[in-house]
């Protein structure tokens, strides 16, 4: 097996780990109010390195995917990696813009926050059952 396999190997656990760290991790992030401003920050920083990490995997899983001649696998990993740029450009300042009206009492931003919040796991965990259902499909296919 080529090195570029195994680096894609790895980076497609990385990515995996990554993308199921940050669903387990929100999840219980739920149980807060988010009534105060310090919850929405931590929320917001918590997305916010999610969708860092998610790039800096999905990009070297695209790359190693691309080195090793599997390009269907390396698009999908770059279309992942150009999601997180996306999320991470619309959820964040919708979280920021949020979090300051909940800094002013604004009690409306506390549902739109929380919905923010569920949106973004859902989204999250339909690219999980993406990354899995592909490398299974995949692996299929190899045998």
């Amino acid at each position: 097996m080529p090195a570029a396999m195994f680096a894609a190997l790895f980076f497609t656990v990385a990515l995996l780990v990554t993308t199921a760290y940050f669903i387990m991790g929100s999840i219980p992030l739920l149980v807060l109010k988010h009534d105060t401003p310090l919850d929405a920050r931590f929320v917001r920083g918590f997305f916010n390195l999610y969708y860092v990490g998610a790039f800096i995997t999905a990009t070297a899983t695209a790359i190693s995917f691309a080195l090793a001649g599997r390009f269907g696998i390396a698009a999908g990993a770059a279309a992942l990696a150009a999601m997180a740029i996306v999320l991470r450009k619309k959820v964040i300042p919708k979280m920021d813009a949020l979090g300051e009206q909940i800094k002013s009492n604004y009690m409306d931003a506390i549902p739109g926050f929380r919905k923010t919040h569920i949106t973004a796991i859902l989204i999250n965990l339909v690219q999980l059952v993406a990354i899995v259902w592909t490398l299974i499909a995949v692996s299929r296919q190899s045998q």
